[in-house]
């Protein structure tokens, strides 16, 4: 009974959010308000090789795509980046995954990930992300089907 109260009182609060960052022009890249930073400032390369923990970048390696500034701790990594961004750059542009697949934008947390079939998903925070495990197949479909609509790509 609680952990369905808690997930209605989230369920509520992500539409609030998620109607308020709708009404405005949605990114497709998620940033904060007062950066023009993809994910935090991590370099989305670092999910992906060495020890998979992500480390933040620097503004000595850096490129804008989609609209974002993203930083890099190499300029190894960069060049990997600018060879296939897609590969690399977080699922849904940075926005929670589970928040996404229910039809609502909200920030995604560059240190609660998942990688999925070789692919980077944030979520909002560790009780979300431990909500979206289990079905997280079916939230990915459901995300996929979503996200281009959230953030007006179609």
């Amino acid at each position: 009974m609680i952990k369905n109260k808690f997930l209605i009182g989230i369920l509520a609060i992500f539409s609030i959010l998620g109607s308020a960052n709708q009404a405005s022009a949605a990114e497709a890249i998620y940033t904060s308000t007062f950066s023009n930073t993809a994910i935090q400032g991590y370099d989305t390369v670092s999910y992906f090789v060495g020890s998979g923990v992500p480390v933040k970048g620097s503004k000595d390696f850096q490129t804008k795509w989609q609209g974002a500034n993203w930083l890099f701790s190499s300029q190894e990594n960069l060049d990997k980046f600018n060879a296939n961004p897609e590969k690399y750059a977080p699922q849904y542009g940075g926005y929670c995954a589970w928040a996404v697949a229910q039809g609502n934008l909200v920030k995604g947390d560059a240190n609660i990930y998942n990688l999925e079939n070789g692919k980077l998903y944030l979520n909002y925070n560790k009780k979300v992300n431990n909500e979206w495990l289990p079905e997280k197949d079916k939230f990915i479909k459901i995300g996929d089907q979503k996200y281009p609509d959230l953030v007006n790509l179609n």
